[in-house]
Parts: C-alpha cells; structure tokens; sequence
C-alpha cells in the first residue's frame, strides 16, 4: 500500500510541480525575486500540500520580516527546497551546492532567484561564494545557509561546516536558527518513497551578533548546532 500511495503522491507532485515552475520561472521573468515571493511561497506550499505534507510552523509571528536575518538550520530531506521558502515570512537568498545550478528547469530558477552556487571540494570558488555572500548581508538582505552542507543520513543534525561561521563573524550578522523536524520522515535520502504526515519547522530566538562577535568559530559552530538540535527535539520555547 506505501509504494501505491508513494507512486500516486510522486505523480500529483510531478503535475503540480511543472505547472509551478512554469508559473515561477514567468513571474522570475517579470517581476524581481522579492516582488515574487509571495506567490513562490504560496506555489510552495500548495506543491507540498499536493504531496501529502501538512506544514505547522512554529515561531514566526514575532520575527520581523523588516530585518536583515542570516537563517541557519538542519537539512532534512530533497523537500527542504519547498519547506523553507513555505514557512520563512521574508525574502531571502540562499547558498546552495553549484551541482544544482546544472539541473534542468531548477537550476535556471534559482539562478532567476539569487541564490549563490558553492562547490564542496573547491576552497578557492567556496570562499568567493562566502565573499558574495557577505556582500548580500551587508547590503541589508537576508541569507540562509544549511551548515551540515548536504542531507541527515540518520535523520539526526549532523556535524557542521566552519565556512558559515566564518561569514557570520566578518559580515556582523544576527543569526536566526530553525529546525526542521519530520522531513527526513516524509522522504529520507534512502529511498523514494513517501510518507505523508506533518513536518514542523520551529523558529528560534535570534542569537545576536555582539552575543557572539568575541566566540571563535569553532564555539559558534557548537553553539548554533545545539541551539538547533533543541529546537529540532522542541526543547526550545520558540517563539509565539
């Protein structure tokens, strides 16, 4: 019977989601990516909603979308891309693997959308991508790097990147963590299949940058993957 569902969920997604990118890459044509975030976000939702995932966020009434953020949280799942772009209630560019930008239809729009491609075995183009990075916090707009760098294979946090952290002392940013539980239980990298049920993404309390500015990176690094992992076991009172 999950193969049967799976297999009817993958083909309601697969309609939905080229009517949406359809959609997205004209509005991307038109209108500059913070003009069409809201129907991206609300294509979001709805392609995640056609896919069986009921979203519950928790902690996002009281972040203001006026502010410069530098977003940090867990990567779950392939459905990460929809999950975060549903729930963050701003505009915000993101820093994504450069294998990426080489996939059909996908590449093109987060190339239409900002985002900034970083290879993983290259330092030399990873620290100019950290470097274009930085340029966008210090021109006021918000960033989100996932830090472990690619998808959990347990389902747990797994150990972070420096490179983040880094960024985060020399661009003088406010970090905003999240988390992201029940992803790796709707679709795990292991496998194809899909179990439909509620993915909850909880908000933290923003960690300031003159609270961190004197940590090294190695501390801030630790303290942000616990800040998240509470967050992730729901241990920290988010935000209402």
């Amino acid at each position: 019977m999950k193969i049967i569902i799976s297999a009817l969920l993958w083909a309601a997604g697969l309609i939905h989601g080229v009517l949406a990118f359809v959609v997205a890459i004209t509005a991307l044509a038109i209108f500059p990516p913070k003009k069409a975030y809201p129907l991206l976000q609300w294509l979001a939702k709805t392609q995640l909603a056609v896919m069986g995932v009921r979203l519950k966020v928790e902690g996002q009434k009281k972040i203001d979308p006026d502010k410069s953020w530098f977003l940090m949280g867990n990567h779950e799942s392939l459905f990460d891309v929809f999950i975060i772009p549903a729930t963050v209630p701003f505009f915000f560019v993101g820093v994504e693997a450069a294998s990426h930008f080489s996939w059909p239809i996908w590449g093109y729009l987060i190339k239409k959308w900002g985002n900034i491609p970083i290879p993983r075995y290259k330092k030399t183009q990873a620290f100019s991508a950290l470097k274009k990075a930085k340029e966008i916090l210090d021109s006021g707009a918000s960033l989100i790097i996932l830090p472990e760098g690619h998808r959990t294979l347990t389902g747990e946090v797994g150990e972070f990147k420096k490179g983040p952290f880094h960024l985060a002392l020399t661009a003088k940013a406010d970090i905003l963590p999240f988390a992201m539980s029940g992803a790796y239980q709707y679709k795990n990298k292991h496998s194809w299949m899909l179990t439909p049920g509620e993915i909850t993404v909880r908000f933290g309390d923003p960690i300031p940058h003159e609270s961190f500015n004197k940590m090294s990176v190695e501390a801030l690094g630790d303290h942000v993957r616990h800040r998240i992992m509470r967050l992730k076991r729901a241990g920290e009172k988010p935000l209402h």
